[in-house]
């Protein structure tokens, strides 16, 4: 199966259908959509030398016959093709979501300063337990290690902004992170089978869930919460008033 033959068969349908019924339907603002296309900017521009770097060294790599040719650094068009279309895809399903939630009544409620710090430590301290584990020279876990090492500096971010609301959206979260999770898993292990892409054995621990690898399976996960948060976060009240504070803060400071 052909790179894009992945992305036309398992990721457009769902994406026209999100998508065909935030255009069409009149169910998002305009700030929502800024919200989406801020995210998938912020997804290229941070996952592109990452990826890059994964392609350059090995852990992964494609099947020449089966893309188009054109590459941007060491990674075909393919890949940037995907950052975009996963980020559109789980926006617009966490926005779906998040409507149908708060419909019913789901409180954007903050709980307090020791547990966003609580949080952000844990993040911290896990980052640098993988980083070690980066450099400790096991082979196996070069791609585990990449891929937390990557994901938690953004969620250490996120947690510290505003783990408490995450937390007390738990329900929002986990609606909106396990249901494409689950099916990009799904897609993903049918490109492996069919050798659209193949995983380094030796660059990963060789834990697997039938034909994927569980490197993969964090990889996706990891992305989709990172997407999640930032939707959430994003349209918190909470939040918003926090940052309205600092700012705040801020202006007084420098009037000073």
């Amino acid at each position: 199966m052909t790179y894009f033959g992945v992305l036309a068969i398992f990721l457009l349908p769902p994406l026209l259908f999100l998508g065909g019924r935030a255009l069409f339907g009149g169910r998002l603002r305009r700030e929502e959509y800024l919200a989406v296309f801020a995210h998938v900017l912020i997804a290229v521009i941070y996952t592109t030398p990452w990826d890059n770097y994964l392609v350059a060294t090995g852990v992964w790599w494609y099947d020449p016959g089966l893309v188009s040719g054109i590459t941007i650094g060491w990674v075909p068009i393919e890949e940037y093709t995907f950052f975009v279309l996963q980020t559109l895809l789980t926006s617009f399903w966490i926005l779906e979501v998040r409507q149908f939630i708060l419909d019913r009544g789901e409180r954007d409620s903050g709980f307090s300063a020791a547990i966003r710090v609580g949080l952000t430590v844990g993040a911290v301290v896990l980052w640098l337990v993988s980083t070690i584990g980066l450099f400790s020279g096991l082979e196996t876990l070069i791609y585990l290690t990449l891929i937390l090492s990557w994901a938690l500096i953004p969620v250490a971010i996120q947690t510290a902004i505003g783990g408490d609301v995450l937390l007390g959206n738990w329900r929002m979260l986990l609606a909106g992170i396990l249901p494409p999770t689950l099916y990009l898993w799904l897609a993903d292990a049918i490109a492996i089978q069919s050798g659209t892409w193949t995983i380094s054995p030796e660059k990963t621990t060789g834990l697997m869930l039938g034909q994927l690898p569980v490197e993969e399976m964090l990889f996706f996960f990891m992305t989709n919460f990172l997407i999640v948060n930032g939707m959430i976060l994003i349209f918190s009240p909470v939040i918003q008033e926090r940052i309205k504070l600092v700012w705040a803060r801020l202006i007084l400071r420098l009037a000073e």
